[in-house]
């Protein structure tokens, strides 16, 4: 079974296209957690125990990690999201060529998918491609207001720039492998590009701080059902105010925005 597999299993088990962003900003943790060895772990696991059962995937950004102190915390919040039977999606934005590259797809005997950036074209993203058992997310239309300097520019062709992201992860999709990330901030794009390619799963982003349209990030973001609608900011620091009882504020979060999103799925 290939990662949208596994995914498409994830998702009837627990009536969820939710994806749990998982972005322990250091300003943001508790006061009760700072002491602990690594307080970004410690963070991370009483959100996994609060929300995974609303959860189709957890989505920790590598940004969070880039240390020597959050690569630890990374690793073991990736083998307690798998001990609760969660896949991982490493946001990560990674690309590059030649043995750059290769270093980069070695994250995927971690985690179970990844987000990766076109820009430089296939040969940046072949490590990720070639690996059939694990998910690649292609950067297609983002949600933050600059995304429009590049991804709007209009080709020769007539296409945009993020149509044509689009097109080419269609044509590189030859081990079922691959999907976009969308934004729900532009639902008419979210449109589109669901025309223009029917059969790739979406990584929705920008539903929770972001204010993005959830009824069209799931009519538009899933293939045959599978897909993921991320909230990172709403979920985890929904109880930044509530102390020792933070967790139980991001399982309520959770559980709301599943059932926002479940109104809007077929099945």
């Amino acid at each position: 079974m290939n990662f949208f597999d596994r995914l498409h299993d994830r998702i009837r088990t627990v009536d969820s296209v939710v994806s749990v962003g998982l972005d322990p900003d250091p300003s943001r943790i508790p006061d009760h957690l700072v002491e602990h060895d690594l307080p970004r772990w410690a963070f991370n696991r009483r959100i996994i125990d609060a929300t995974h059962e609303h959860a189709a995937v957890f989505k920790p950004n590598a940004a969070f990690y880039e240390d020597p102190d959050g690569w630890r915390a990374l690793e073991e919040t990736i083998a307690y999201a798998h001990g609760k039977d969660v896949p991982v999606l490493l946001d990560a934005k990674r690309a590059d060529i030649g043995n750059t590259t290769r270093q980069y797809a070695e994250l995927l005997e971690r985690a179970d998918a990844i987000t990766v950036n076109p820009y430089m074209g296939r040969d940046s993203l072949q490590p990720f491609l070639a690996d059939a058992e694990s998910g690649v997310f292609v950067l297609c239309r983002t949600s933050n207001p600059g995304g429009e300097d590049l991804q709007d520019l209009e080709l020769a062709s007539g296409e945009t720039v993020y149509e044509r992201v689009a097109a080419l992860a269609d044509l590189w999709n030859e081990n079922d492998n691959v999907g976009l990330v969308v934004g729900a901030t532009k639902p008419a794009e979210l449109e589109e590009l669901r025309e223009q390619v029917p059969d790739l799963p979406f990584l929705v982003p920008g539903i929770g701080a972001q204010g993005g349209d959830a009824e069209a990030a799931v009519e538009y973001g899933l293939a045959d059902g599978v897909g993921l609608v991320n909230s990172s900011r709403g979920i985890i620091f929904a109880g930044e105010d509530r102390g020792e009882d933070f967790a139980s504020a991001s399982g309520q979060a959770a559980k709301r925005l599943k059932k926002r999103l479940n109104q809007y799925r077929d099945d």
